[in-house]
């Protein structure tokens, strides 16, 4: 057998032979078109509203923007595949397919991990909050948290691309995700595998670490809280960072920390297409539904705007 890596792949999409793929497609455009619309609000929002100038929303808007790049990694081919009878992709989109993906979800765990770090020095250290959490550190763990995610993505897509590939070229699939593109290889990718698992793992202990440590010392602080009112507050500010955690590491839990065996073609796609998917259009949902500053801020816009249409209206 002779090594085609060089050539195109094909992916075989979220559904196969489906008769509902009409309404699948409109129901995922409906959500990319409402994740893109969320996150980019959620970013303009944090931007021009001064009240929102605070490391929690400096976290949130990077957050937004990782979403953001998220779904547009996967979801525009996915759609045009499926109104498309050629479905191919060649070897170096999907090489960049791989590392973009790495390092938006390798990032969002980064990010996660920060966030609750960040609510563990408002909700514990509140007079320091501010040293803590000043600008230049909120920059530094940003930053952190980007170069953090791209680790995977220098590292694990040079070695996956330049296994052979022969044979077979239809990935069971609707992106290049690692698992199912290395199910074509043609040589013995055991030990890569291994050290993939190992490597994923890492990644997801810890960032789950500083966030169970964080949670920890919260309730511990929160259950010695006198104040009703503070203890409300307190749970407030964490239940919807909790909430997206919960979403986004069950999701990667599954893939990337069950072993194989757990695994099946089917459930891949449909757990992949779940956090690639839709998790991107729930986190800006969660904070702004749940957040008055936010709620409060979208408000002051549409405000603004129908004073300045009246204003147009007038002088006309």
């Amino acid at each position: 057998m002779t090594n085609t890596s060089s050539s195109d792949f094909t992916l075989l999409g979220l559904l196969v032979n489906s008769e509902a793929a009409g309404i699948v497609f409109t129901v995922i455009l409906a959500v990319f078109v409402g994740a893109m619309t969320a996150n980019l609000v959620m970013i303009f929002l944090i931007q021009v509203d001064s009240r929102l100038h605070t490391p929690m929303y400096f976290l949130l808007s990077q957050l937004s923007i990782m979403d953001t790049l998220f779904i547009c990694t996967t979801v525009p081919k996915l759609l045009a595949d499926m109104v498309s009878k050629e479905k191919t992709i060649s070897f170096v989109a999907c090489g960049i397919q791989i590392f973009l993906y790495l390092t938006m979800i390798g990032s969002e765990f980064f990010l996660l991990g920060l966030m609750a770090y960040d609510r563990y020095v408002a909700v514990c250290n509140p007079l320091r909050y501010p040293v803590l959490m000043n600008r230049k550190k909120c920059l530094l763990l940003a930053a952190g948290a980007w170069f953090g995610g791209s680790l995977d993505g220098f590292l694990l897509t040079p070695i996956t691309m330049n296994v052979p590939y022969c044979g077979s070229r239809s990935i069971n699939h609707f992106f290049c995700e690692i698992p199912a593109v290395l199910k074509l290889a043609c040589a013995d990718t055991s030990l890569y595998e291994t050290l993939m698992y190992i490597c994923c793992v890492l990644k997801f202990l810890i960032p789950i670490s500083i966030i169970s440590t964080s949670y920890s010392l919260i309730l511990l602080t929160i259950h010695r809280m006198r104040s009703a009112e503070g203890r409300k507050k307190a749970f407030t500010s964490c239940s919807s960072h909790l909430t997206v955690v919960s979403i986004f590491y069950g999701a990667a839990f599954y893939t990337y920390v069950l072993p194989q065996s757990f695994h099946t073609p089917e459930q891949d796609k449909v757990v992949s297409a779940f956090y690639t998917i839709v998790t991107p259009m729930l986190n800006p949902l969660i904070y702004s539904l749940r957040n008055k500053d936010v709620i409060g801020a979208c408000k002051k816009v549409f405000a603004c705007c129908s004073s300045a249409r009246k204003v147009a209206t007038s002088d006309a």
